[in-house]
């Protein structure tokens, strides 16, 4: 029988389901461990594991051991041997990771020792017993007694499986449409529920990464710029899972990682240019950030994310010097910001195609939003702060019933409509709002249509690197502490 509450310490009781931490991502062959597929059973369903030739060989933690070409593992709902007890604070939810830390980092320095969660959006846990945090907390208390089985049938027979489970395919497994050469852990994560993770070679991983970030196509240079930052982004972001057992997930939340056996001759020359390089700031890997298109000028750290600056992380106009003088920062509102949204033919990226973009939004669509934070109906949004570089972090969303303030991040994650936060909105009509805006993404860091371009005249990786991160050093890995 479990105990209860009143027969545990405060400090006995886990804040989530049991897990272990991954190695961390060193050596002179590092590995990262990558959430191929989260938060397991994804309604229940069967996860089928294929081999793209050959046999897989599969093994649990008990030693039950099969191979076959192909697996499909089963999901029950099981009585635990003995119920889990789990409580906690929670703080959030939050849109990315990087507010969900500067929140933790606050609560931290009031005495608390939090984590940081993704069960959906992010979220920071602590004990119950942890002082109030800035912000609204919810608390949590869960009585676990039942946890998702996994189950392999094969030739008639039924056997439950104890993780982690190992999955090894010399010749690749088949996923999501390609071919992934492993080898795979199918384990539980910190929700009760399970993931399955590669275990990959980090120049390994940047095959999956880099086409499916800045494209096949693009300039050699670009490529080799983007491969340095996805290899220094994993090193420097190896804690994001920490909970959960492995490195870094496979979406956009990390860094998006697809199928690297298609990686062509062209994408492995620029990829083996790279190979091993870091970009640092004081003999460590930098937050190596980048977006799509920053619009023509780059956000600061603090722009995107909150919290303190990063000296390589400043806003700068995206463009040559004699735009520079044209655009002076910081972007105030009104005819600079104005002029800036409506002649960038001459800034960096400009061929991206959302360079510039227009928006227009109802109250109609507005209405989810509304009844979540009880605005009543929406009647204006107004710009309240802006960041050097123009962009917004602080939008006022007034309704007929309250007010809600929308700031840096959560501004896209709540108006998906919106590419990037560096726009005007003007009222166009009652509840209709136009949105003039440039940019894809937060804008901190490279731009990968600027980078695209830079190449294209001729810069190298090493110019295009220290254009977007000034003051960082090239560095091999190796060199790196451990």
């Amino acid at each position: 029988m479990a105990a209860c509450r009143s027969e545990l310490q405060a400090a006995d009781l886990p804040l989530h389901w049991p897990t272990k931490a991954p190695p961390a991502i060193a050596g002179s062959n590092p590995v990262v461990w990558v959430g191929i597929a989260e938060r397991l059973p994804a309604a229940a369903a069967p996860l089928e594991l294929r081999a793209a030739a050959g046999l897989l060989t599969l093994r649990d933690s008990k030693g039950v051991q099969r191979q076959a070409d192909r697996f499909e593992i089963h999901w029950v709902r099981q009585p635990l041997a003995r119920p889990l007890l789990v409580e906690r604070r929670v703080l959030g939810p939050f849109p990315s990771y990087e507010s969900a830390y500067e929140q933790a980092r606050l609560w931290r320095l009031k005495g608390a020792q939090p984590l940081l969660a993704r069960p959906g959006d992010w979220e920071v846990w602590a004990p119950l017993e942890s002082p109030a945090p800035d912000g609204i907390s919810s608390e949590v208390r869960l009585n676990n007694r039942l946890h998702w089985q996994p189950q392999l049938r094969q030739a008639g027979q039924v056997l439950n499986l104890d993780g982690p489970i190992q999955l090894k395919a010399p010749r690749g497994l088949l996923w999501n449409g390609g071919v992934y050469g492993g080898p795979f852990r199918l384990q539980r994560d910190a929700y009760g529920t399970w993931a399955l993770v590669e275990q990959v070679p980090l120049e390994t991983y940047l095959q999956g990464v880099v086409p499916h970030e800045i494209g096949a196509s693009a300039p050699a240079a670009a490529q080799a710029a983007q491969a340095v930052l996805a290899r220094t982004w994993a090193l420097a972001n190896q804690q994001r899972f920490h909970i959960d057992g492995y490195h870094l997930c496979a979406d956009s939340q990390c860094q998006v990682y697809g199928d690297p056996s298609q990686v062509g001759s062209k994408l492995r020359l620029a990829l083996d240019a790279s190979k091993g390089l870091l970009l640092t700031w004081k003999g460590k890997p930098v937050h190596g950030v980048y977006s799509a298109s920053n619009g023509g000028v780059s956000a600061g750290f603090e722009e995107g994310w909150g919290g303190g600056s990063l000296p390589y992380l400043k806003a700068q106009l995206d463009g040559p010097g004699s735009e520079k003088k044209r655009f002076p920062l910081p972007i105030i509102e009104g005819v600079g910001l104005n002029k800036l949204l409506e002649d960038g033919a001459n800034l960096h990226g400009a061929a991206h195609p959302r360079h510039r973009w227009q928006r227009r939004i109802s109250s109609q669509e507005l209405a989810a939003l509304a009844a979540s934070a009880k605005l009543g109906n929406v009647q204006n949004l107004l710009v309240q702060q802006r960041g050097p570089s123009g962009r917004v972090v602080d939008l006022l969303v007034q309704g007929s019933e309250g007010s809600l303030n929308l700031r840096r991040d959560q501004i896209r994650r709540r108006l998906r409509q919106l590419p990037s936060t560096l726009f005007v909105v003007v009222k166009e009509e009652p509840g209709v709002w136009r949105f003039d805006g440039a940019g894809f993404g937060h804008g901190v860091g490279l731009s990968q249509a600027g980078a695209i371009e830079l190449a294209q005249k001729g810069w190298s990786s090493a110019q295009i690197l220290k254009y977007y991160f000034p003051g960082t050093v090239l560095e091999k890995l190796k060199s790196l502490p451990r």
